[in-house]
């Protein structure tokens, strides 16, 4: 699946995240994004679970800095707003705050560990 192999290729490849941890639970139960090129590629992707929570946000690294990233988000945050949420959150890498910030997250608590990346926790009410 082109999602499942976008997503070995950012966490698992580049990130070096362990399979192990990539694969959860929550993937039945979550709203999946797949954003595609012209020809039909898969370039990025996220998820929303049940509880308002965005994550797996992934884009293919010659992608970067050309905007899936903020589609797939905003997109994702639409559908929150329209299933009712109140909020979103996500557990953002600290490199990535700068782009959460400039979509209205707010940073709060204190940075931690997932797969042995720094995280902090972001929240936007919608």
């Amino acid at each position: 699946m082109p999602l499942q192999e976008l997503r070995r290729t950012v966490f698992i490849i580049e990130q070096q995240v362990p399979e192990s941890l990539e694969w959860d639970e929550f993937d039945v139960a979550s709203l999946h994004v797949l954003a595609e090129d012209a020809e039909g590629h898969a370039v990025g992707t996220g998820r929303l679970l049940p509880d308002g929570h965005i994550g797996r946000m992934a884009v293919k690294r010659e992608w970067r800095g050309r905007g899936v990233g903020g589609a797939i988000l905003g997109f994702l945050i639409e559908c929150a707003r329209k299933r009712g949420d109140c909020a979103v959150h996500i557990n953002a890498q600290t490199h990535a705050i700068g782009f959460y910030q400039r979509y209205g997250f707010v940073a709060h608590g204190d940075e931690f560990q997932d797969a042995g990346i720094p995280h902090r926790q972001m929240s936007l009410k919608l």
